[in-house]
């Protein structure tokens, strides 16, 4: 009978007892798989070894291009920039010298400051005020327009170029940098009002109404309350556009003349006239390519907060 209760209430040693022998409390700690284990090891440090060492790989160019804007032509002739490292002495800012004295590399880095900052402003402000309308405001055919817009998006740029060119041409803009300014507007237009709009839609109603019983208006709920909630989406929104219109060399290249060229076409044209001009090539590009990274760097965190927006609720 003794035996049998002890059966019934699971304090036995047997086999089929809940606890095992030899384990202290009564535990079982389950078995692992090879695989567990595998993945167990690599989700700690060698992922991350790992990864430095592919960060690393992929900062090399930028690094060799950085190196090789502070080398002579003589010295980038005679060998390549990983040379530096064993002779420290042949880095110079001579190049970058060379490049101040460059009236076309000089004219078209303004030129691309005047392209890109007018370019970003004008779509991050209409964005944002057609992204509104769209999402908190009621007029004929609001989910028609959004649709027209949404499928502006799958128009490619290549299908605008003759007749936005010819269109341009007629008007008086073709070569100009408004020219240039206006196609990156209308074509940088729908991801901003689609971005937007989404994120704006996600402001919970009763704030806006509660702003509206207080008496604001359309516009002063916008600036007061809407703005400052879409920060993030509004920073991401802009990373994306300077981006993008400062490193264009397509639209630049055909709507843009001699004296509105950014740096991107001037570049170009340096390559094509003086081949063998790496004195001012690297410090150019490498220029060109440190503002955007600065812009990114800058607004790195309200970027991260703009992508990540609606991802958990």
């Amino acid at each position: 009978m003794t035996a049998d209760a002890g059966s019934l209430t699971g304090t036995g040693t047997g086999p089929g007892s809940g606890a095992a022998a030899g384990t202290p409390g009564g535990t079982v700690k389950a078995r692992q798989s090879l695989g567990s284990r595998l993945v167990e090891a690599l989700s700690g440090g060698l992922v991350r070894v790992f990864l430095i060492v592919v960060a690393l790989f992929w900062l090399v160019p930028t690094i060799g291009l950085l190196l090789s804007s502070l080398r002579t032509p003589q010295d980038m002739a005679a060998s390549g920039w990983w040379k530096v490292f064993t002779e420290p002495s042949q880095l110079t800012f001579q190049s970058y010298e060379e490049l101040l004295k460059n009236g076309d590399i000089t004219s078209s880095l303004l030129n691309t400051a005047l392209i890109t900052v007018p370019a970003t402003v004008l779509v991050v402000v209409i964005g944002a005020l057609a992204g509104y309308a769209f999402a908190w405001m009621d007029f004929p055919g609001r989910d028609w327009w959004f649709l027209a817009v949404v499928g502006l998006l799958v128009v490619p740029v290549q299908v605008a170029l003759i007749p936005i060119a010819e269109l341009f041409g007629k008007i008086g803009l073709f070569g100009s940098m408004l020219g240039v300014i206006l196609f990156h507007v209308g074509f940088g237009l729908p991801f901003a009002v689609f971005l937007l709009r989404n994120f704006f839609a996600e402001i919970p109603r009763e704030l806006l109404e509660a702003a509206r019983l207080d008496g604001a208006g359309e516009l002063r709920l916008f600036a007061r309350v809407v703005m400052p909630l879409g920060g993030p989406a509004i920073a991401s929104l802009g990373i994306f556009q300077f981006l993008w219109v400062w490193n264009d060399m397509l639209v630049a290249l055909i709507f843009s003349d001699s004296d509105s060229q950014p740096i991107t076409v001037a570049l170009q044209t340096q390559v094509r006239q003086f081949g063998n001009n790496i004195d001012v090539l690297a410090p150019g590009a490498f220029i060109s390519m440190v503002v955007p990274l600065a812009v990114f760097f800058a607004f790195q965190r309200q970027f991260v907060s703009g992508v990540m927006a609606g991802a958990v609720k």
